[in-house]
């Protein structure tokens, strides 16, 4: 459920990294607590973004949620397609639910961010706070 090559960040973004650009969007369990998105604010491209940061905004039947950059750099490529089908979020968080292509300014930022499994512990976490 939580991709293996992903990182991941408390605020629930991930990030996948190829040669110094990481792709970014929200969590399975992010788009789960939001129900069904309806309209998403991407960033600009050119934009500079900062870890930890608002880079847009999602926003659900249910609530809207900034999302928060998970890396550092320049918005290289916005996921427009979102624009008509913000539902894609739901339907495909980790593929086409993709939100933004940011050039890295600092690639050792990754190192901060937890991998798929350290991402679960975490999840498994805050379900015992809210059960315990």
């Amino acid at each position: 459920m939580y991709p293996g090559d992903l990182y991941y960040s408390e605020t629930h973004q991930w990030a996948r990294v190829e040669e110094g650009v990481a792709t970014v969007g929200i969590t399975n369990y992010a788009q789960e607590q939001l129900g069904d998105v309806v309209y998403v604010e991407l960033p600009q491209p050119d934009e500079d973004v900062t870890r930890g940061e608002p880079l847009g905004s999602v926003e659900s039947v249910k609530a809207v949620a900034d999302v928060n950059s998970p890396v550092s750099g320049r918005v290289a490529e916005a996921n427009t397609a979102l624009d008509d089908a913000p539902e894609k979020i739901n339907q495909s968080p980790y593929d086409d639910g993709w939100l933004a292509k940011i050039e890295l300014s600092d690639p050792a930022e990754i190192r901060s961010l937890m991998s798929a499994q350290e991402y679960v512990q975490l999840l498994q976490q805050l379900g015992e706070e809210k059960t315990g």
